[in-house]
């Protein structure tokens, strides 16, 4: 099963993320991702489990306190690089990672395309990213400019999202697990209670059809 999960709070995010990544192991996955915001938006990912994939020498840049990360069993796409998670836009701004399936992401990438988008993997997950990116040139924020993108992806998915601007995770599920857990200095999400399990005990589920909006105190919720 693919597993998404993401941090913003006060603390560095990337040991928050791998101990949540370490607590899935036993799942299968084919490559892993982690995504990274501080003064960029900074990403570490490849083929293979999670210790083959992302050494620890590649970490040491990345330091922040928003991040999300990944780990991919394929089912659009070959297992390569280009294809693991997370994705990002045209600008390299924006980062998703995405568990489930886009059912109408043909068409979507079809229109991106024409409107000058370019794609650099074969995922499903990827228009997610580029998606977004166009709404937010007539958008009047990154809030707005995720729930029209999310209105429009049909399919079964949940997904986490951060930005360089604003420095926030939007956090979207539609008939796919995604639970919040509050910890003292921020908070996590995953798509899998274990991963939160491991570092919060007091955890809530997001609503079907519901976006939540993260800074560092606090998390507002949206029904979409």
């Amino acid at each position: 099963m693919v597993e998404i999960i993401g941090y913003i709070g006060k603390r560095n995010a990337i040991p928050i993320l791998l101990r949540g990544l370490r607590s899935l192991e036993s799942s299968e996955y084919d490559s892993v991702g982690i995504a990274i915001l501080s003064d960029s938006l900074k990403i570490c990912k490849g083929v293979g489990r999670m210790d083959m994939a992302v050494k620890e020498s590649d970490l040491k840049n990345l330091l922040g306190n928003i991040g999300i990360a990944h780990t991919r069993r394929a089912t659009h796409g070959r297992v390569c690089t280009a294809n693991a998670h997370p994705h990002t836009d045209c600008t390299g701004r924006i980062a998703i990672a995405h568990n489930g399936i886009i059912s109408n992401y043909k068409d979507l990438k079809r229109r991106l395309i024409n409107q000058g988008h370019k794609f650099a993997s074969s995922t499903d997950s990827e228009v997610i990213a580029h998606l977004i990116e166009e709404k937010t040139k007539r958008c009047s924020s990154f809030q707005n400019s995720c729930i029209e993108a999310f209105q429009e992806l049909e399919g079964c998915y949940s997904v986490l999202v951060i930005s360089e601007d604003p420095r926030r995770i939007a956090a979207f599920r539609r008939d796919m697990p995604l639970a919040i857990g509050l910890v003292d200095h921020g908070f996590i999400f995953a798509s899998s209670e274990p991963a939160i399990r491991e570092l919060s005990k007091r955890v809530a589920y997001i609503q079907n059809n519901s976006m939540a909006i993260a800074c560092k105190k606090e998390v507002i919720m949206h029904n979409i």
